[in-house]
């Protein structure tokens, strides 16, 4: 009996014990300034030039024009040439750094031969992989995907082949530097199994186990490399929602997750989207895949689409 007594007691003081560890990690995450703090010249220490894959609007651009502030030369890419010519004036008359544009289609095949010879010997001492696609506006079931092996192709040749293709180029150079920053824009739906967006949160979940297990077989030679997982921001893929409690915009979610670049392998990059990822993984998944919950998601997106379309002025 007091054999069985101690096991008990033991196994209460270890369970606190664990849940009390997780308490205190979690709430780091809540303080990035205090827990993580980063010197004014930490991004410009990592190397001259910062690359950002998609950088044409969004969280790309955001990246693009915070790194170029904190006084790094950028190399900007997305396939829109006049888009990357007009950010690229942007961020040079406003910040004064240097940018290079590289006009690609990371949709496509055996674009990253041209990519490594333009990127040339550039001091790379921040890579953003931010470029991906989002294979339908309307989420839904897999096979009702419109054209559905080019999309495979698509969201594998964009999600993932150009993120581990990117690091293949750059990771090189940091290596041999000994330091570096690779920030991978994962996404907050891939905390889960997703349905309805099943095709693009598992090309986000290669990005983060990648992440991760670059991170550990680097992280002794002064790379960080972190997978970045946002969930609401008013970008083109979320069609430009609404800025509130949950969805921040492209400028202010870059600028929280930079906080975090210390902050380990993976982060949500915001206080409000790491309670948010909190809150996902606590509801069970019998009630998220429930098929009310679903219809509900899709009809909320819909609806989103057509309020987004009636607010554009006809021509």
């Amino acid at each position: 009996m007091e054999l069985m007594e101690l096991f008990f007691i033991s196994l209460g003081a270890a369970v606190s014990i664990y849940y009390g560890v997780k308490l205190v990690l979690f709430s780091r995450m809540l303080f990035p300034k205090l827990w993580f703090p980063l010197s004014k010249s930490f991004f410009t220490s990592m190397g001259e030039w910062a690359v950002v894959t998609g950088a044409s609007e969004g969280i790309g651009r955001a990246y693009a024009f915070l790194l170029a502030e904190q006084g790094m030369n950028v190399v900007i890419m997305s396939r829109t040439k006049v888009s990357l010519d007009q950010v690229a004036k942007e961020i040079g008359d406003t910040t004064g750094q240097k940018v290079k544009v590289i006009v690609t289609d990371f949709m496509k095949e055996n674009v990253f031969s041209d990519i490594e010879g333009q990127l040339g010997d550039l001091n790379i001492g921040v890579l953003v992989n931010n470029v991906g696609m989002l294979p339908n506006l309307i989420p839904c079931e897999f096979l009702e995907c419109a054209d559905l092996n080019q999309t495979i192709t698509n969201v594998i040749n964009c999600n993932v082949k150009t993120m581990a293709k990117m690091c293949r180029i750059i990771l090189p150079g940091m290596e041999n530097r000994g330091k570096g920053l690779i920030l991978n824009i994962s996404s907050g739906i891939a905390s889960i199994p997703f349905p309805l967006y099943t095709l693009y949160a598992a090309s986000k979940v290669f990005l983060e186990r990648f992440s991760q297990g670059l991170q550990a077989e680097y992280k002794d030679k002064g790379i960080i490399v972190q997978a970045v997982a946002p969930f609401g921001v008013s970008t083109r893929m979320a069609s430009y929602q609404q800025v509130n409690t949950v969805t921040l915009s492209p400028e202010d979610f870059v600028k929280s997750s930079l906080q975090y670049v210390r902050a380990g392998d993976k982060t949500h990059g915001s206080v409000r989207h790491t309670v948010l990822g909190w809150l996902l993984r606590t509801i069970p998944l019998k009630v998220l895949y429930a098929q009310c919950i679903l219809h509900s998601l899709q009809d909320y997106v819909k609806k989103k689409l057509e309020e987004q379309k009636a607010s554009i002025p006809a021509s």
